[in-house]
């Protein structure tokens, strides 16, 4: 079983940045094996993916965030990483961190970004 606990979010204006922070339980080892990323959830939308980093640690993003955010991870510190730069409205959202391990998908409990002036 994988705990994942999110931290990070609150109210920014427009261009301004957040870090978000997913950190795992579980030793070191069983970190360094995790598939991780971060997705997001709009009020009435559904939930969509942000980011993803692997285990060697190869990223991708959709479109819409590539150049503005980086996710990034520490394993001495079971933590995965979300910078959010220049953050604009739509990207208000519930943003989740998701592993995966062991052939199991595991879910945060979600963090809240508001971007509004």
């Amino acid at each position: 079983q994988v705990q994942l606990v999110e931290s990070g979010g609150g109210l920014v204006q427009p261009g301004g940045s957040l870090q978000l922070s997913c950190a795992a339980s579980g030793s070191i080892f069983e970190f360094t094996t995790m598939g991780m990323g971060w997705y997001r959830q709009a009020p009435g939308k559904q939930r969509d993916l942000v980011a993803t980093i692997t285990s060697g640690g190869r990223t991708n993003y959709v479109d819409d965030v590539k150049g503005r955010f980086t996710i990034s991870r520490d394993n001495a510190k079971s933590t995965v990483y979300l910078q959010m730069n220049n953050l604009k409205r739509e990207d208000t959202a519930v943003y989740y961190c998701r592993a995966v391990y062991s052939a199991r998908l595991y879910w945060g409990q979600g963090t809240q970004v508001t971007v509004s002036s």
